[in-house]
């Protein structure tokens, strides 16, 4: 009897009848950091996503420490995963990103890098990798336009040292990372786009010895407790009592411009009333930003989509361990790119 049901089930298994089965396997999930507020909600809705196709995974943390991420993966395809996901943690190097790529490779392993910009170069020398993202530049540009169109509507108001220019501080996440350079930028140079168009001036950084005009996180973690001391040193010298406050802060993601917010509010700014406000605008649309719009203490910021994300990564995911095409059933708001990228649409976040 149970040689017979073994010969039935192979010869199902055989006819195809069992493909959606094929779907189920075991991945690994490499996160460049938990500590990231964006990214652990990618982690949770990805985690669900996983669970629901009926993949076991394991996430791993390396700390924000690419070392610690390569000994992972390097553990991973050891013990014989069926599909790696990466959040590689140095972005500015594609001779790392490839080194994943090529021991994928020879291991036959399906790889996914997801959310941290990876170039198509690397990606598509292996048929078995895709890249599930975003466009990063863009982010930049609907930061510096909303900037742009929030600043002409209230001028006046914000122009607090009546010298007809904005200053602004510009805090930057990561020195090497893609996306932070694009969106450090393109933040101000598309606010000065929209900015000219209707005849004001450019915007001006607040302290004209700093050539690189921004503020950097060293430790490249995006923090918003980096932020917040870079901004209590700020206001300790740029303020109304001085004539030369900060009238506008732009952060490469929300965790930096909360860490603003949270400083200025310490001095009086931002608490809701808004004839003390500096316009703050942020990345990604976290919940905390929310909350921090919806109060009135953030000006606005960007949606980057986690559960979007999340979602088509666990689809290409599927698909891969399936030996289908990777991108076989994904949401039509995702844009396929020459068949090596899955690109997330960004929004404008402003609480209404």
């Amino acid at each position: 009897m149970k040689k017979l049901v073994s010969l039935l089930l192979a010869l199902v298994m055989a006819l195809g009848l069992f493909t959606a089965a094929l779907a189920e396997g075991n991945a690994q999930v490499f996160w460049y950091t938990f500590s990231d507020v964006y990214l652990s909600s990618v982690r949770s809705s990805l985690d669900t996503a996983l669970t629901a196709k009926g993949i076991s995974f394991v996430d791993q943390d390396a700390n924000a420490t690419q070392a610690t991420q390569t000994d992972q993966i390097t553990t991973a395809i050891a013990s014989g995963v069926n599909l790696l996901a990466v959040n590689i943690c140095e972005t500015g190097a594609d001779g790392i990103a490839q080194n994943v790529v090529d021991n994928a490779k020879t291991a036959g392993i399906p790889l996914i890098f997801f959310n941290r910009s990876v170039s198509k170069d690397v990606v598509t020398s292996y048929d078995k990798c895709v890249f599930v993202g975003t466009n990063y530049e863009e982010a930049g540009i609907m930061q510096g336009k909303m900037i742009g169109k929030y600043l002409v509507a209230n001028y006046d108001k914000y122009d607090l040292n009546h010298d007809g220019v904005i200053s602004y501080v510009m805090f930057k996440g990561d020195e090497a990372n893609q996306e932070a350079i694009a969106r450090t930028k393109y933040g101000v140079e598309d606010a000065n786009t929209v900015l000219e168009a209707a005849g004001k001036p450019d915007l001006k950084f607040y302290d004209p010895s700093n050539d690189k005009l921004y503020l950097v996180d060293q430790n490249g973690t995006w923090s918003r407790q980096v932020a917040l001391d870079y901004m209590q040193t700020v206001l300790a010298q740029y303020n109304e009592a001085s004539g030369n406050m900060v009238e506008l802060v732009i952060g490469n993601n929300d965790e930096m411009a909360i860490g603003a917010v949270t400083a200025l509010q310490a001095v009086g700014y931002n608490n809701g009333d808004a004839a003390k406000t500096i316009p703050v605008f942020g990345v990604d649309a976290t919940e905390d930003a929310k909350t921090m719009i919806a109060s009135g203490y953030m000006a606005g910021t960007i949606k980057q989509d986690a559960v979007g994300m999340a979602d088509a990564i666990a689809t290409v995911a599927a698909n891969m361990i399936a030996g289908k095409s990777a991108f076989e059933g994904l949401n039509a708001a995702y844009t396929v790119e020459d068949n090596w990228k899955v690109a997330i649409p960004y929004a404008e976040y402003t609480g209404e």
